[in-house]
Parts: structure tokens; sequence; C-alpha cells
């Protein structure tokens, strides 16, 4: 072959690799399928698909069914870490038995803050009647916050100031309530640890109608538990603490500090605390279905966090229980329940 034959052909093939380079082929690309040919493909394909079992899995693909079957002990372990609970103490109890749920140095006696003011408004609610005058003294008058500013000129009903010292956490008209009851707080708080003895919490020791720090001042969580959890069966007293707000007969309006009636579902009520000794302190009762469950933390660093996490797993815990007790006579045998933590901390 001649050498200008093969500069023909070179040439050629350069000036046909540009062309294509520039206007390529049908044939060397991809397909691509619109929105209706993609779904007759789907359909094709499903339809060629090889006939599957739905007893476990439901329809072909879905794994729903596997998941509702998951391991209910399994999603409770993962959920749940004593780990994340930062409280020192700890129970959470079956309100209708008074089993303990969960526990976490339960005995322990600690500072109780505010949350002994369930023992003040309980007293209170037996002691005097909505509309009776209460007076203020200058020791009551000067109690640090938390407070409403009672006023010495002035007098007040004994409805707003209850509602005061169990929504509002009032200093001031827990002074002035055991002052018109017992004529001191020094009386009064030998009452209220009477109370506390009567409802069974004998580790309980009161030494202030507030709860502030006081020496041989004490009480644990499985007492502040079963106080709340009897206390709670007072209607009058559970009526109270469902409030989230409240007005008084002056007109001034007093907010429950207690944040689960609005931020955990199934609250009934509840009593928060804190002081640098206590830190953050709280009992409270919650309701789900037919369920029912008392919470006392004491010593948290995380109060909300804590509680929420406690919450759930003791009514998950409840219904844990229940299915294994409901269990029992087919297995002729006591059923055992594994979970990944110790139930008594």
């Amino acid at each position: 072959m001649s050498r200008s034959c093969v500069s023909a052909i070179l040439s050629f093939l350069l000036i046909a690799g540009f062309f294509f380079f520039l206007f390529p082929v049908k044939a060397f690309s991809v397909p691509v399928l619109k929105e209706g040919a993609k779904y007759r493909v789907h359909q094709r394909s499903q339809s060629q698909a090889p006939v599957r079992s739905t007893t476990t899995l439901g329809s072909y693909r879905d794994i729903s069914g596997i998941k509702k079957n998951v391991s209910f002990l399994a999603n409770l372990s993962r959920r749940f870490s004593p780990r994340l609970i930062s409280a020192k103490s700890i129970v959470v109890m079956d309100s209708a038995t008074g089993r303990t749920l969960f526990s976490r140095s339960p005995d322990t006696p600690r500072q109780p803050a505010s949350t002994i003011k369930v023992l003040t408004g309980m007293l209170a609610i037996d002691s005097l009647t909505n509309r009776e005058k209460v007076r203020v003294s200058q020791k009551a008058a000067r109690q640090p916050r938390s407070k409403i500013y009672l006023d010495q000129r002035k007098t007040y009903q004994a409805n707003d100031l209850i509602n005061a010292v169990l929504l509002a956490s009032a200093n001031d008209a827990s002074v002035a309530l055991a002052e018109k009851i017992a004529g001191s707080e020094q009386k009064f708080a030998r009452k209220m640890t009477g109370l506390a003895q009567r409802l069974g919490a004998t580790n309980t020791v009161c030494k202030t109608a507030s709860g502030l720090t006081a020496k041989g001042q004490k009480t644990t969580a499985r007492d502040l538990a079963v106080i709340f959890r009897k206390v709670m069966q007072h209607k009058e007293f559970a009526g109270r603490m469902k409030r989230a707000k409240i007005k008084t007969s002056y007109g001034k309006l007093l907010r429950n500090h207690n944040k689960a009636l609005w931020q955990i579902d199934g609250t009934l009520g509840g009593k928060t605390g804190y002081t640098n000794a206590a830190r953050q302190t709280y009992v409270g009762k919650f309701k789900r279905g037919n369920d029912e469950i008392i919470v006392a933390i004491m010593g948290s660093e995380t109060m909300w966090g804590d509680l929420k996490r406690l919450v759930n797993y003791g009514f998950a815990r409840k219904k844990q229980l229940a299915a294994a007790k409901k269990s029992e006579p087919y297995r002729g045998h006591t059923a055992g329940v594994s979970v990944a933590f110790s139930p008594s901390g």
C-alpha cells in the first residue's frame, strides 16, 4: 500500500473519531426511561417475582411484620439505660400495688427540698377551710425564693396559700400556713413528721415547712413515693396538683412548677424541688391506659430528662410483668423475666 493511501486512511479515521465525539450515535448511549416506562418495567419485574410466604413478613419486600415481632425486651433495653439517669436516688412504684418497678439507692437519706411541701399542703387542706384567713408574719414574709411575696399588712385566704405551696412552691406561703395551723414552723414540722410516719414513710424527719435545707431534716426516694401514692388518693389534693395554673382570689396568677403536666403524657400531678444541698428532686404520679405509677427522684442534675426516661420505663415494665404473670399458668412455673439491668438498681 502506497504512502498516500495510508495517509488518506489515517485522515479518514481521525475525522470519523472527531465526528463521533461531537455527535454520539444512539446505539452507543444508555437509554433513559420515562416515568411511565419505569413503572411498567417495575410492574413486570414484580409480576415475575417468586411467590413468598407472608405469614411472618407481610407483603413481599415489606419488613413491618418483622419489626412488630422484634423482642419487646430488646427494644426496652436499647431505649433505657440506668447510666443515662443522673439522679442519685430513684423509686418507680406501681401505684395500685406499691410494688417497686425500679430503684436506685431508694433508702439513702437526703435533703428533700420542696418535695416535702406535699406534707405541708396536705396538712393545710385537712386543717383549714378554703376561706379561712391567714396572717403573714415577718418570718414568713422574709423567706427566700421561691415565694409569692406576701404582704405582712394583709391577710390571705387559706385556699390561695395552699395553691401557692403546691403549685408555685412558695416558701413564704408554707411558713404562713405552718404558723396558722401549729403556732410555729417548728411545731408544724413535727406534725409533718407525724403525718409522714402515719403514711408509712418511716425514714422521714421534717424540720421546716418549706423543705429548705436544715440539719436533721431528711427523707428518701422510697418515702417520697409512699407519701405521694397515699396523698394522691385524697380527691381535693389530687385536684389541685393537676392544675397548670390558677388565679388567686386577689387576682395573682399562680403557675405550676411541674413542667411534666405539659411535657410528659399521662401526668396526674407532681412536686418539684431544688436546693444546693438536695440538687433537683421530684415526686409525681402518672397514668396511661389503666396503669398508674409513682416516680420519685432525688439528687438529680438533669431532672426532666431523668423523669421522661423513668416514666416510659415504668409503664413498659408494668406491661412486661403483667405479660409474664399472665403466661405463668401455661408454663407450669414462675415466669422468668430477663432484662439488661437489675430492676432493683
